[in-house]
């Protein structure tokens, strides 16, 4: 580049001489000048041939056309060494890698929300409640004691875990967030599905859930035991237990006991049939409402222990969901959220985030978490 600029600014000093000098000459020689010219001009009639052509034009533009071609030419090279340097045969300058922002996490949303609006065909009309249970499911697993599992690692891609009894079923919720992955090849699989669950509980008219990226994935080794989630037809020690082990205290396990408002069993999945609620794909305090203010009955078929309702013998509760009343310490909470829809989404909200985040060494603190717009804002 330097080259053509020096080569440029040469051309232009042999082509352009200065107006003053070349009126001075004029002035000085005149007379002369006229029959010299003359005498020149009879002779170049006879020429042999032999002489050097000379520039039609005064101040050689030749030698400007040479040093502007190179100067073009030189800041073609620039651009190709600055912008297309495989055009050279170079190595291009390496690119700062990605970093997703909050608006590149909201745009997932958006495409999450949009096919979760699309795909109405399933269940009782949304995905929204198998989503939920996936990040509920990736979550679960984490044993405070060992800082194992969590829902850092998406292990449930793999045979070992995506296998347990209880994540049956779950193969529909990662299929459905497949196009998402392929749609933003950049997000972990980790941060997927715990979008995925955020954007269940918001499009499904829940609360806000503050949301923090920077899970990674695992690959198989880091499966966890079958065994550390939830079994429906245990007691309140089993739900202690369970809940215990991942840090959580009795409000905080009837508070993400409210998740069954949502959805339903199926018998070739846990083996229970039936939907706990009468609006399935709408989160409200109704669960807790049904559990307090409707009779319930051992419902009578071939299936495992579950109850029904005796109304109207349409609605089922797991043995797990009865000893939230029965048990007095969690009753007093399901008493709560049966009143307040405000208290219970308060509560369910920070839980929610508390086990979204299970077992995930965040870079960024807890105050930059990010809440993301929802179809209905």
């Amino acid at each position: 580049m330097a080259s053509a600029s020096r080569t440029f600014s040469r051309a232009l000093r042999t082509a352009a001489p200065s107006l003053r000098s070349t009126t001075t000459r004029s002035a000085r020689f005149a007379a002369p000048a006229q029959n010299a010219f003359r005498s020149k001009q009879w002779q170049r009639g006879y020429a042999t041939g032999n002489e050097e052509p000379t520039d039609k034009y005064e101040g050689n533009p030749t030698g400007m056309f040479v040093g502007a071609g190179a100067l073009l030419l030189g800041a073609a090279g620039y651009a190709a060494y600055t912008y297309k340097p495989e055009l050279l045969g170079l190595e291009g300058k390496p690119k700062a890698p990605f970093v997703p922002r909050f608006e590149n996490y909201q745009e997932v949303y958006n495409h999450i929300a949009k096919l979760l609006e699309e795909h109405d065909d399933y269940d009782d009309g949304s995905y929204g409640p198998v989503l939920l249970r996936l990040a509920w499911h990736a979550s679960g697993t984490y044993d405070k004691e060992t800082g194992t599992g969590g829902s850092n690692g998406a292990t449930m891609r793999f045979a070992p875990e995506g296998d347990h009894g209880a994540n049956a079923g779950l193969k529909a919720a990662r299929d459905f967030l497949e196009p998402v992955k392929e749609a933003f090849p950049w997000i972990t699989y980790s941060d997927l599905w715990i979008l995925g669950g955020v954007a269940a509980i918001q499009e499904m008219q829940g609360p806000k859930i503050p949301y923090r990226a920077g899970r990674s994935d695992r690959d198989l080794s880091f499966c966890t035991p079958d065994g550390r989630l939830p079994d429906a037809s245990k007691d309140h020690s089993h739900i202690r237990a369970i809940f215990g082990r991942m840090g959580f205290d009795d409000r905080a396990m009837v508070a993400l006991s409210g998740a069954h408002a949502l959805g339903r069993c199926h018998t070739d999945r846990s083996g229970y049939s039936g939907p706990w609620t009468f609006s399935p794909t709408t989160l409200t305090n109704d669960y807790f409402k049904l559990l307090i203010e409707e009779k319930w009955q051992y419902k009578k078929w071939n299936g495992p222990k579950q109850f029904e309702d005796v109304k109207t013998k349409t609605l089922m509760m797991l043995p797990t969901d009865m000893e939230i009343v029965k048990d007095k310490s969690f009753r007093k909470y399901t008493e709560l959220y049966a009143k307040d829809n405000d208290a219970f989404f308060k509560d369910f909200s920070n839980a929610v985030v508390t086990l979204f985040e299970l077992g995930v060494p965040f870079e960024h603190p807890e105050d930059q978490r990010w809440v993301f717009k929802s179809s209905f804002d």
